[in-house]
């Protein structure tokens, strides 16, 4: 940190890591940037990392994550919120007559596995966990019953009862299958609603789109549930009006009815059943309002909260399970480790391998994307993105940093190579002074 103080490129330095916001893992890139005239072939700018400070540029990680990096997932959040929000009442090309719209907010769970500890409120006071007069033992001499009142932050919540009765194959099979759930899902919605408005699917096409934007979601216990945007627009998208047939509660009752409706089978294994995986019966389903307990603002805010997040609530590992990890020495929760080692032991099997089970053994089982949206839902991120970029240009021309030319009329020639990740335990430190954020775990440094 000393040495880093006294470079006399501190001041590039530190304004590389202001620009990057403070990113904990920014990538290093060595190369340049030259823009050249078309018509006189003359040299109009050049840039080189050459003269950098360790003869780099460090640019944001750019993660979703925000156990990997705080800074470039609070961006990934805003944008999903910006993209969410814009589908819900206008903005980012999306007309503001879209708030007119037939949309819910939906919460798809998943069925049970075992009974875990739970914490429950009702009227602001704290329920026993699992209180039952009768409650007898399991066949493993454990009493199914616990009259605790459990704090929030409390290490055993999403913890089963008996760790020997929970369906540890059953609850990382169905995360695996929850993308192909929620396909069929989607599916048997719009057959739902081609039925009820007395349409076959493709006139249905003609008439309406239906458009999502999901987000999900870990519970303690370790398996995934989604909340979902679902709106109704006219046959052109968000621009166009739905027919008035089209209305909230028909869209209700098709939600209702798809997620009762279908099902996805794992096949049979050594030791495992065939089972076949529907929804949880904890459905929630409510419309979205500009005004009340369920905004615009509200939901946008749910989803992309989720959308940086993990399956750190379960305690397991932020990074992929390799073959020299010894899995009973990981810094894990317990229902975490066994979750792991079901991944491990079912992705050895040949009839469960395409679902990846041991690539995906750390996210215990799920391999999906946890945001996602219908093409016509909104704005996507790569425009919000590319709006950025130009704002940052803007600022570099109005700045000096970089000339002003006319974009057709220049070639743009670049190269640049990965030089490595991430910050030495001194840099991270003075990074976390600069920036104003939280100090980051010092365990290791860069790395080429």
């Amino acid at each position: 940190m000393i040495s880093r103080l006294h470079d006399p490129h501190y001041a590039r330095w530190a304004s590389q890591i202001r620009r990057t916001g403070g990113c904990r893992q920014p990538i290093h890139l060595r190369g340049k940037v030259e823009h050249w005239d078309r018509a006189t072939g003359t040299l109009l700018h050049r840039y080189s990392t050459h003269r950098e400070p360790d003869g780099v540029l460090r640019v944001p990680c750019k993660t979703r994550r925000a156990s990997r990096c705080p800074t470039c997932a609070e961006t990934y959040r805003a944008d999903t919120y910006q993209l969410v929000r814009a589908g819900l009442v206008g903005g980012k090309g999306v007309p503001e007559t879209v708030s007119a719209h037939p949309c819910l907010f939906v919460t798809l769970t998943a069925p049970s596995f075992g009974t875990v500890h739970t914490r429950r409120e009702k009227n602001g006071k704290i329920l026993l966990c699992h209180a039952r007069r009768d409650a007898g033992m399991c066949p493993h001499g454990r009493v199914m019953s616990c009259t605790a009142r459990h704090g929030a932050d409390e290490p055993c919540l999403g913890e089963p009862l008996c760790p020997d009765c929970y369906d540890y194959a059953g609850s990382v099979l169905f995360n695996a299958l929850a993308p192909e759930l929620w396909r069929r899902f989607t599916e048997a919605l719009r057959r739902r609603i081609a039925k009820n408005a007395g349409l076959t699917l493709r006139e249905l096409r003609e008439q309406v789109v239906i458009s999502f934007a999901k987000v999900a979601e870990y519970q303690r216990r370790g398996v995934v549930h989604f909340h979902a945007v679902i709106r109704v627009d006219g046959p052109k998208g968000p621009i166009t009006a739905p027919p008035a047939w089209a209305t909230a509660d028909l869209l209700t009752d098709a939600v209702r009815h798809a997620a009762s409706a279908v099902t996805v089978t794992a096949p049979e294994v050594p030791g495992e059943p065939a089972r076949a995986f529907q929804w949880g019966t904890q459905l929630d389903v409510r419309p979205i309002t500009l005004h009340g307990d369920l905004t615009d603002q509200a939901v946008a805010g749910y989803i992309a909260k989720y959308a940086t997040k993990a399956a750190e609530c379960v305690g397991t590992l932020d990074r992929r399970i390799t073959s020299p990890d010894d899995l009973a020495a990981l810094p894990i929760r317990e229902h975490a480790r066994r979750l792991i080692a079901e991944c491990l032991r079912l992705g050895a099997l040949d009839e469960l391998t395409e679902f990846r089970l041991t690539a995906w053994a750390h996210m215990l089982g799920f391999r999906g994307h946890f945001s996602t949206k219908s093409r016509r839902y909104s704005t996507t991120l790569g425009k919000l993105r590319a709006a950025r970029t130009e704002h940052m240009r803007g600022e570099a021309i109005s700045t000096g940093r970089l000339p002003l030319f006319d974009e057709d009329t220049v070639l743009v020639i670049s190269h640049w190579e990965y030089a490595g990740q991430g910050l030495s335990i001194g840099d991270a430190l003075l990074a976390a002074a600069l920036t104003g954020n939280s100090v980051p775990p010092l365990s290791g440094e860069a790395h080429g």
